[in-house]
C-alpha cells in the first residue's frame, strides 16, 4: 500500500522539458519584473499576472496530458548537476504530486488578481514569483538535495512579503516564521545527509541524493532509519504546522498580506503534508508504521485544540488561520492511518484545504481593504451592505465545514471512514473536530 502511494516503477519522459518549463518560468518571471521601471506599477503587475498565469495554463496541460492509469512517475526530467555527489537536475510527477502542481498554478495568478500591494509593487510581485518557482520545485523535485534547495528557497519571499508588506507586528511574525522553518529546515538537511551517506555506505554503491534509488535500496538499519525519519518528520510538522510546533502560523496568516495569506494556506502549509507523503512514507515504510500513533495522536490533538481556540477568536482573519490548523490535523490522521481511503482523502483535503481555506482568506482581505478592520463584532450587517459577497463568503464558509455536497466533504468523509479502519479511536476523537469547525464558523 505504501509503495502504491508514491509508486516509482516506471518512469514517462516526455520530448519538451515540461516541468523544468513550470519551474523556470515563474523564476523568468521574476527576472522581467526585477528590470521594468519602478514608475510603470501597473507594467509590474501585467507582467507577473502573464507569467503566473502562464504557468497556470503549463499546470493545466500538464493535468490533460498525465496518464491516470499509469504507475510511476512521469514527464521526467534527469540530468547530472554535480556528478561527484551524486547530485542530478531530477524532476517528476505522479497522481500525488500532479493535484498540488495545478493547485499552485492556479492559486498564483488568483492571488495577484484578487489583490495589490499598497506600496512598492515591483519587489512584491518579484518575489511572490520567485515563492512560485520555489514551491513548484518543492512538489517536482525527486532528488533530495534539489528537494531541499527549493524547500529552503521558498522561506526568504514569504520573509519578505510578510516583513515587508504585512499587517501590525509583521516583523514579529515574519521573524517567528523564519526561525521556526529554519530550524526544522536544518535537521531534515542532517537527516538527508546521513541517509546518503549510511546507504551509499551500507549498499557499497556511489553516493546518490536520488529519490527513488534511495527508496528501493532501503539499505540503512531499522533504528537508524526511525532517527533520520525523525528529522525529516520535525520539518515537515513545522512546515505543516502539527502541534505543538504550529504557533508562527496564527502570527503569519494574520499579519501577511491578502495576497502571502492565500498562497501560505493554499499551497506552503502542503509542503509538509506532502513531504510526509513523498518522503516519509516512500523512504522509511518501517519507521512511518513505528511512529504513526505518535503523528496520529498529535494530528486530533491539533484538531481539537486549534478548533477549540478558534472558537474565542475576535480577529476573523485569526480564526481562519486556527481553522488552517484543525484542517491540516485532519490530512495527518489520514496520513498515518495507513489506508488506501486516508491517504486518497488527506491528498484530496490538501487541495480541497487549499481552494476552500485560500477563498476564505481573499474573501477576509477584500472585507479589511473596505472596512478597515478584522475584529468579528464590528462587521455584523455586511449581508445588508454586500449581498454577493455575503453569498459567496457563506458558501466558502460551508464548504471549508464540509457540508456535503461540497469540495471539502469529500475529503473529511474519506479521512474519517479510512482511519476509522485503523485509527478507531482517534478517529472518534478528531470528530469531534467537525461539530466544533461548524461552531466557529457558523
Amino acid at each position: 500500500m505504501l509503495a502504491t502511494a508514491a509508486s516509482a516503477a516506471t518512469e514517462a519522459s516526455p520530448p519538451f522539458p515540461l516541468l523544468t518549463a513550470l519551474v523556470l518560468l515563474p523564476g523568468l518571471g521574476a527576472l522581467v519584473v526585477a528590470l521594468l521601471p519602478r514608475r510603470r506599477p501597473e507594467l509590474v503587475r501585467l507582467a507577473a499576472v502573464l507569467f503566473a498565469s502562464a504557468t497556470g495554463a503549463l499546470t493545466l496541460w500538464l493535468l490533460a496530458a498525465f496518464e491516470t492509469g499509469a504507475a510511476g512517475f512521469q514527464f521526467t526530467t534527469q540530468h547530472t548537476w554535480i556528478a561527484d555527489l551524486g547530485i542530478s537536475w531530477h524532476l517528476g510527477v505522479d497522481g500525488i504530486s500532479l493535484l498540488l502542481v495545478v493547485l499552485t498554478g492556479i492559486l498564483f495568478p488568483i492571488a495577484m488578481l484578487g489583490t495589490a500591494p499598497h506600496h512598492d509593487p515591483k519587489p512584491y510581485y518579484a518575489w511572490l514569483l520567485v515563492l512560485e518557482a520555489g514551491c513548484l520545485g518543492v512538489f517536482l523535485a525527486l532528488d533530495l538535495f534539489v528537494f531541499f534547495v527549493f524547500f529552503e528557497i521558498v522561506l526568504v519571499p514569504m520573509y519578505f512579503l510578510i516583513g515587508g508588506w504585512g499587517h501590525g507586528n509583521r516583523v514579529y511574525a515574519a521573524l517567528k516564521f523564519f526561525l521556526f522553518t529554519m530550524f526544522g529546515s536544518a535537521l531534515m538537511l542532517v537527516g538527508i545527509l546521513s541517509l546518503v551517506i549510511l546507504s551509499a555506505k551500507a549498499s557499497g554503491n556511489p553516493i546518490t541524493f536520488d529519490l527513488v534509488e534511495l527508496a528501493n535500496s532501503q539499505s540503512v538499519a531499522t533504528l537508524t532509519a526511525r532517527w533520520i525519519f525523525l528529522a525529516f518528520a520535525l520539518a515537515f510538522s513545522i512546515k505543516t504546522p502539527l502541534f505543538p510546533v504550529h504557533t508562527w502560523l496564527p502570527d503569519a496568516h494574520t499579519e501577511a498580506p491578502t495576497a502571502g495569506s492565500v498562497i501560505l494556506a493554499g499551497v506552503m502549509l502542503k509542503l509538509g503534508t506532502y513531504g510526509f507523503l513523498r518522503f516519509g512514507l516512500y523512504l522509511f515504510p518501517e519507521a512511518t508504521v513505528y511512529f504513526a500513533p505518535l503523528l496520529l495522536t498529535l494530528g486530533t490533538i491539533g484538531i481539537l485544540y486549534a478548533a477549540v481556540v478558534a472558537t474565542m477568536q475576535k480577529d476573523l482573519k485569526r480564526l481562519v488561520a486556527y481553522s488552517s490548523v484543525a484542517h491540516l490535523g485532519f490530512i495527518v490522521l489520514g496520513t498515518f492511518a495507513l489506508t488506501q481511503q486516508g491517504l486518497t482523502g488527506g491528498v484530496m483535503q490538501m487541495v480541497n484545504h487549499g481552494l476552500s481555506t485560500g477563498a476564505l482568506f481573499l474573501l477576509v482581505g477584500f472585507i479589511y481593504e473596505r472596512r478597515h478592520t478584522r475584529q468579528i463584532s464590528e462587521l455584523k450587517g455586511l449581508q445588508t451592505a454586500a449581498p454577493v459577497l455575503a453569498g459567496f463568503f457563506t458558501v466558502v464558509m460551508f464548504a471549508s465545514i464540509g457540508l456535503p455536497g461540497l469540495n471539502g466533504f469529500v475529503g473529511e468523509f474519506l479521512i474519517l471512514t479510512g482511519s476509522f479502519l485503523t485509527a478507531r479511536w482517534w478517529t472518534v476523537a478528531a470528530a469531534l473536530g467537525v461539530i466544533l469547525a461548524a461552531i466557529y464558523l457558523l
